[in-house]
């Protein structure tokens, strides 16, 4: 069970959504069930797993990206969305929530896979399938983004 504890809330820092982060772990279990007998290391698992609760979760950010898209262009006025109280300082887990909804899912991933789940870039690089230095990159601009955010600088 402890697996499932840590993928939830890896998923939860993700996506922001409990209900969505559920379903992702839930399928990630799911994809790994047919994987385990081939596991060299059952060491491994949790690796994999957080890699594929990553994976899913840039799929479901890509797909919604798609579906945005289709609903703007076929007038459906999906546009963007203001914060409210963007402009004062985050005081409560909430706005940071918020915060972390402005980040792109790649940074987002990057900033929680290296401070949360306290990775090397080199280990966040292999699980985003990256450089060490994209990730530096996505960390600078996503805590560039969420000083903004605190900040109240949002453009």
């Amino acid at each position: 069970m402890g697996h499932a504890d840590a993928a939830v809330r890896l998923a939860y820092l993700l996506t922001g959504d409990r209900m969505l982060a559920e379903d992702l772990v839930q399928d990630a279990f799911v994809r790994l069930a047919g994987r385990l007998v081939h596991l060299r290391d059952p060491g491994a698992f949790d690796a994999y797993l957080r890699r594929t609760v990553v994976n899913l979760g840039r799929s479901h950010f890509r797909r919604k990206k798609v579906e945005r898209a289709y609903l703007e262009k076929a007038g459906g006025g999906a546009g963007t969305q203001t914060i409210p109280g963007a402009d004062r300082p985050l005081e409560d887990r909430e706005d940071l929530w918020r915060a972390l909804g402005r980040l792109s899912p790649r940074q987002r991933a990057a900033v929680v896979l290296r401070f949360y789940e306290d990775l090397s870039e080199r280990r966040v690089a292999e699980l985003l399938k990256c450089r060490p230095g994209t990730v530096k990159s996505l960390v600078s601009r996503g805590l560039e983004t969420l000083r903004n955010e605190i900040r109240g600088g949002y453009r």
